[in-house]
């Protein structure tokens, strides 16, 4: 079964899908749906309009997140997505079987959801739906641990222990790289900010990519980039369409802080460093010791320069001074969720988790 399993991580920002056994995913996909009117079908409003992946550049004010904060908003938009992902895939696997990561907090609603499109639409013979921490966990070669995820949509910390979540352990904290993105778009074009500019989106992704990190200490960050002569630094601008050159004034360069400072950028607390305390407090304190040297870092917004370094000093220095922390941090930490799944595709232990099309069909009977 696993040779040939179709894996989708579909995040709020992005979805990444690929054969299983590969060493990261084969096709990585902005989760971004338009929608275009459509003059050749003079039905009601719903039906005049096309659907399509990504941004239209010729209308880029139709497109959309379909899934924002974890939670899936446009199902239909899911839809498309996943269709052409599976569509993609099966030129060469037909009859492969899929898994699909989910969210921790998920409704049994959006399961059941998953599944109808599955089973009913799409037509998969058999299906995985795998929890996306505990897959973050299993790529670092792990089975007990914390893992801190922060992507574009969410930052969680959940604890495990012989790959078991430990109950009441994890925590959502509805900041991420979405509300980066949204500060760089305020401060550096203030009234005239819009997220459908396609210029202000260049802009903001390149300045997020090549231009920020992550401070040791806010403060004397701060000081050191108030310190430089204005122009010094050529890495420290940015271009306006008509040629302008404008300098990135210090915080936005230390943006990222934003992940432990949030009430810097007037943000709702807790930090990612308080939230992994709070996750670690519901567990046993004998268990404290193995759990803090195994924190996998994963995540997009753990690529940023500086990150894992200024996690490390918050658990040791401030919060468990008694207790060494050791940050697992994989080169390919922004597709661990990925990655695991892959892991999972090929282990017999997980076989009874699987459902296959005639139990679903079975289920819907009863």
């Amino acid at each position: 079964m696993g040779s040939r399993t179709i894996i989708i991580d579909h995040g709020s920002g992005f979805l990444k899908a690929g054969l299983s056994g590969w060493n990261e995913p084969q096709m990585v996909l902005p989760s971004i749906v338009n929608y275009i009117p459509c003059r050749e079908n003079p039905g009601p409003s719903y039906a005049r309009r096309r659907v399509s992946l990504g941004i239209d550049f010729c209308h880029p004010d139709t497109f959309s997140y379909p899934i924002e904060r974890g939670r899936v908003l446009n199902w239909e938009g899911v839809e498309h997505i996943w269709s052409f992902v599976l569509e993609k895939h099966r030129h060469e696997h037909e009859d492969s079987p899929v898994i699909i990561t989910e969210n921790p907090l998920r409704e049994p609603s959006d399961r059941r959801k998953t599944l109808e499109i599955m089973f009913e639409l799409l037509d998969v013979p058999s299906l995985l739906l795998a929890d996306q921490l505990e897959m973050s966990l299993y790529a670092s070669g792990l089975l007990t641990g914390v893992v801190v995820d922060s992507g574009y949509g969410l930052t969680r910390v959940k604890s495990f222990h012989l790959g078991l979540p430990l109950p009441s352990s994890c925590k959502t904290l509805e900041f991420a790289g979405q509300d980066l993105s949204a500060y760089l778009f305020k401060s550096l074009f203030k009234e005239d900010s819009d997220r459908h500019n396609l210029f202000q989106l260049e802009t903001v992704a390149t300045t997020q990519i090549s231009k920020c990190y992550v401070p040791q200490n806010l403060a004397e960050a701060l000081d050191f980039r108030q310190s430089l002569p204005s122009g010094s630094d050529e890495s420290n601008t940015y271009q306006l369409p008509d040629g302008t050159t404008v300098e990135l004034t210090p915080l936005q360069r230390l943006a990222p802080e934003m992940f432990f400072s949030p009430q810097v950028f007037d943000l709702p607390g807790p930090s990612i460093s308080q939230a992994f305390v709070e996750s670690l407090e519901t567990c046993d304190t004998s268990m404290h010791p193995l759990l803090m040297s195994h924190v996998v870092a994963c995540g997009g917004n753990t690529l940023y320069p500086g990150f894992t370094k200024r996690l490390y000093k918050e658990l040791t220095t401030n919060h468990f001074s008694s207790t060494e922390a050791i940050i697992w941090a994989g080169s390919n930490r922004n597709f661990s969720v990925w990655l695991g799944a892959s892991m999972v595709a090929h282990l017999s232990t997980y076989r009874s988790k699987w459902m296959t099309k005639e139990e679903y069909d079975e289920s819907m009977r009863l």
